[in-house]
């Protein structure tokens, strides 16, 4: 949010890069976290994925 923020206050092509790098990086981000999860904790990780959305 703080990217999209600094792109609204000053639209330009660096900070629209900055945003969409930034957004890439925190799926991939998310996705290790999940992965990380699912193996520390098994099924009761997938438990909880089940009944929660990703972006809560």
């Amino acid at each position: 949010m703080t990217l999209l923020g600094l792109f609204c206050m000053l639209p330009n092509a660096i900070t629209l890069a900055m945003l969409v790098v930034g957004e890439a990086l925190l799926q991939i981000q998310v996705r290790l976290e999940e992965e990380y999860l699912t193996e520390t904790h098994g099924e009761v990780y997938l438990q909880y994925r089940r009944q929660t959305r990703r972006w809560l």
